[in-house]
């Protein structure tokens, strides 16, 4: 269960964190965009108190030590708004709480705007319920393509980058995916990327008025 934050009770350790607590830092995009990356989990619950959380995958590592066999629980965990902002990390530990609450933080520090837009021909509808273009990501031997579809088609994809779309705000999307797709964190990892990809791409005036980045109701362009 998500516990509630209490703005109030937290004591920031950086500068953002105290520009956030102050009040001269009130949306997450003020951070995103001067090239900045919070340090302080706690940044993103106030400034996004909406922000979702699911676990893709916990599997069990081990390696040997000279006291014997070690074992921990390694968990991915992906975080978002369904608005535009999402992130994906990964942590272990020797119990499965602290590891689901390691890999959460992890997501969250990892936090990105994406770009999203009706990038499919057959739509047109100019609404940013898609990706705008087609993107690609990798992660190890994973390779993912995400490509525009029309309104009301869904999410053609597995589980994994589903739910990875679904929490970014991604309503209809083509899937793709290449390698050895039954490792979870690699699989997520290569959908994560394909995600930082859209806004990377180098977009003409007039394609860039179609396209939303972060969140529909902060978006400038």
């Amino acid at each position: 269960m998500k516990e509630e934050f209490d703005i109030e009770l937290w004591q920031p350790r950086t500068s953002i964190g105290r520009a956030v607590k102050e009040g001269r830092i009130t949306s997450i995009s003020q951070i995103l965009r001067s090239g900045q990356r919070p340090r302080e989990p706690e940044i993103f619950d106030a400034l996004v108190p909406n922000l979702e959380e699911d676990i893709l995958g916990i599997s069990m590592v081990q390696r040997m030590h000279k006291s014997g066999r070690r074992t921990k629980y390694r968990v991915v965990a992906v975080v978002g708004n369904r608005d535009g902002l999402v992130g994906v990390g990964h942590d272990s530990a020797s119990g499965v709480g602290p590891a689901i609450r390691k890999a959460v933080i992890a997501a969250k520090l990892n936090i990105i705007e994406i770009a999203r837009g009706c990038g499919s021909w057959e739509c047109g509808c100019g609404r940013p319920h898609s990706v705008p273009f087609e993107v690609t990501g990798y992660s190890g031997s994973v390779q993912v393509t995400l490509k525009p579809a029309p309104r009301g088609l869904g999410l053609a994809a597995a589980e994994v980058p589903k739910i990875i779309l679904r929490l970014a705000g991604i309503r209809d999307c083509w899937t793709q995916s290449l390698g050895q797709t039954r490792t979870t964190l690699n699989f997520a990892l290569a959908t994560f990327d394909a995600l930082k990809q859209t806004t990377r791409v180098a977009l003409r005036e007039q394609d860039a008025k179609r396209v939303v980045i972060g969140q529909i109701g902060e978006a400038s362009g």
